[in-house]
Formats: C-alpha cells, structure tokens, sequence
C-alpha cells in the first residue's frame, strides 16, 4: 500500500496561496477574453 507523503504545514500554505494566486491570474484571463469577444461584437453591429 502506498503511503501519503507528509507536507508540513508551511509547503501547504504555500501550495494554497500559489492556487490562489493562479485563480486570480485565470479569472483575469477570462474577463479579458470575455471583454476582448463583447468589443469585436460592438464593432461589427455598428458597421452593420
């Protein structure tokens, strides 16, 4: 049977906080994206 590595505490913190900051960096990403997509829309309804 394998056995699950111990982490100490202060790895875990720092796993947690790297998640973190990765969700705030993709939440970026996706608005951007989402910002990016409703702009070229605009632009073509008004050429339209």
């Amino acid at each position: 049977m394998i056995r699950p590595e111990i982490v100490p505490r202060s790895d875990t913190a720092e796993i947690a906080r790297r998640r973190r900051v990765r969700n705030w960096a993709m939440l970026v990403v996706l608005l951007a994206l989402a910002a990016l997509f409703y702009a070229i829309t605009m632009v073509k309804m008004l050429k339209a």
